[in-house]
This record gives C-alpha cells, structure tokens and sequence, in this order.
C-alpha cells in the first residue's frame, strides 16, 4: 500500500487500482483532484480544513460510484446521495474500495470551554495506517503506522508525546502540519521522536510525496 501526504491533514492511501483519500480539506490545493480521483473518501469531522465541501460534492455528482464515510455532521452538510454518503461511529467497521477501515473516538479535542465540542473520528486501515482527526485518539489496538497532527489550536506538545507513547507505533508520519515553519516541524519532530522525548522518528513528508507501508 502506497501513502501519499498532502498538505495538512489530507492523506492518500492506493493499493491494487483503488484509491482512499482521508480528510480532503480546504487547505489542500488539489483536494478536488483527489476525490474526482478517487474510490472512497473518509472525513473525520466537520471543520473546513478537513473537509472541502465543494470538493466533495462535485465528486460524488461527477462519478456515481463514489462513496463518502465520516460523522453524522458531514451527512447532514453533503446529504446522503442515494445512499453513497454513510454516517460512522466509533465500533464500526466496513471495507470501501478493497480496504477494510475501523472506526474510533467520538470528540474534537477541546478547543476553548468556549467553542462547543463537535463529532470527530478515527480511521484504522488494514489494520495499518491510524489517522485520528482533530483528537489525541488512542484505539487501543496495535497500529503500525500512526499520523500524529502536529499543530493547530487544540494541540500541545505535551500532549502529543504522550499520546505517542500510549500509542507505541512503529513508525510516525507527520500529519496538520499548516501552522507550522518548516522549522517549528522540524523542532516538533525532535521532541516527539528518539533524540528528545520518543522512541520512534517522525518522518516529515512533504505535500506530494509518498511512501510504502
């Protein structure tokens, strides 16, 4: 299975012709290249930066064999399109395009008392690749390859050690890295892996660039 990173939160899996792209969001400039493209798309939750509406309506208008996974909220704002577009809840499980996908967590990581907490998921894929969303989400289950965000307003360093270490992945890829310098993700990456706080190295991809897993 081939792992493409785009810009911030999008992330694309392929393997055998089929093609899963994870949080198409508004701050990925080919976020409308990629569903068109693609053979189901996961959202975690809600929030423009993870999920380019437009995008993912022309999608589904253009190829009547997309389908959509992700919390209620994104139902209600794509509707459901004769059934293609499916509601998920932590303790699903389904396969879409050849991948077999578990669902996790419940909550947005809290933001401010002030700003109401909204539906965010997990996805677990081929028990491999573990994108959490907006959340420090611990499945509980092995996870070989764990996307760790790395900035935004809810995230703390902290924090984010920490969740490594409960995780215990076997490899990190960088993940909501927009906010970030090119040398504020190197500082984070040191701190979250081997030379400072954690165990295993974070790998930073670049927007476009992919590796096997």
């Amino acid at each position: 299975m081939q792992l493409t990173k785009y810009n911030h939160a999008t992330v694309v899996l392929e393997r055998d012709g089929a093609t899963l792209v994870i949080d198409p969001g508004a701050f990925t400039p080919e976020a409308a290249d990629l569903v068109r493209s693609a053979t189901a798309v996961l959202v975690t939750h809600e929030h423009p930066d993870h999920l380019d509406v437009d995008a993912v309506r022309a999608g589904l208008e253009a190829d009547p064999s997309l389908v959509v996974r992700g919390p209620r909220p994104v139902v209600e704002q794509l509707g459901d399109h004769d059934g293609r577009v499916v509601a998920v809840e932590a303790g699903d499980a389904f396969s879409v395009g050849g991948f077999d996908v578990r669902v996790f967590g419940e909550h947005h990581a809290v933001i401010h008392p002030d700003i109401p907490v909204i539906p965010n998921v997990g996805y677990l894929v081929d028990d491999t690749v573990f994108h959490p969303g907006d959340a420090y989400l611990e499945p509980g289950v092995p996870v070989p390859l764990l996307l760790v965000p790395t900035s935004g307003p809810w995230t703390h360093t902290a924090e984010a050690v920490d969740y490594v270490r409960a995780v215990q992945p076997e490899r990190i890829v960088q993940i909501h890295e927009a906010m970030l310098s090119d040398l504020g993700q190197q500082s984070t990456a040191r701190f979250l892996g081997p030379e400072v706080l954690g165990s295993v190295p974070v790998t930073i991809l670049p927007a476009g660039e992919s590796i096997t897993v």
